[in-house]
């Protein structure tokens, strides 16, 4: 076992030993999922989006949600917390670099929140019959770019964060404009052009419009999947510019 393998083992011990934080990285999304569903008039027929269900529209909605608390909430606090408790500070002296532990963490939220997906995707199915997506492949890419994208403003958060307590504050002050955008409040059908046009370059919004088209059948529009590596490209690299060890 190499020691990327074992050091991620490691993480995701440690990471479930945090209730609090599993919760809201892992339990929430799922749960709001089977909330919004048990609503009758979620699972009626709705002209304003289109003709489908508002359930059928949601699931990517909440599905992108809950990569963002991943990311944010989960992400972005563990790696706070080891700069600010010296965790980073120490494996400097140590044969595993630093650089290896940041790899296990985002194995783990990668490996973490595509299992929280498929429990989403399996939920919203058995329980309220919602389609699967029609284009499987597209809906994969879109996801995993999607994870890419908030990963990084995760790490970004991290990285200007001095302390675990802050890196929460400032990711619950992304979180909730990213959400909005993404359409959890007003639906991306139902919001004007300008609105649309800024939900279209933010990195959940690009997300959301294409797990539904995945789901719909279509392939995803060029322009959200460039969207999509251009929140990872400069949130990443900003996060690099400004990381700090200690």
């Amino acid at each position: 076992m190499s020691a990327l393998s074992r050091l991620t083992a490691t993480e995701t011990k440690l990471f479930f030993r945090e209730p609090v934080v599993v919760f809201f990285a892992l339990a929430f999304a799922p749960a709001l999922l089977v909330v919004l569903g048990l609503i009758p008039s979620m699972r009626e027929v709705s002209a304003a989006l289109g003709g489908i269900r508002g359930i059928d529209a949601y699931v990517p909605v909440v599905v992108a949600m809950g990569l963002a608390l991943f990311a944010l909430n989960g992400l972005a606090l563990l790696f706070a917390s080891y700069r600010e408790k010296g965790v980073l500070r120490r494996m400097r002296t140590t044969p595993v670099k630093p650089i290896v532990m940041i790899s296990a963490q985002l194995v783990m939220a990668t490996v973490l929140s595509v299992a929280m997906m498929l429990i989403m995707i399996a939920t919203a199915r058995f329980a309220f019959d919602v389609a699967l997506p029609e284009r499987i492949i597209a809906y994969l890419v879109s996801y995993l770019l999607a994870a890419l994208a908030m990963f990084a403003v995760g790490l970004l958060v991290a990285s200007l964060a001095p302390s675990g307590k802050s890196a929460s504050a400032i990711g619950t002050l992304v979180f909730f404009p990213l959400v909005f955008f993404a359409g959890l409040w007003v639906p991306r059908a139902s919001m004007n052009d300008v609105l649309r046009t800024i939900s279209d370059l933010t990195p959940l919004g690009a997300a959301v419009q294409s797990l539904q088209d995945a789901t719909a059948g279509t392939w995803p529009q060029p322009l959200h999947w460039a969207v999509l590596l251009g929140w990872t490209i400069v949130a990443g690299g900003l996060a690099a510019r400004y990381f700090r060890w200690e």
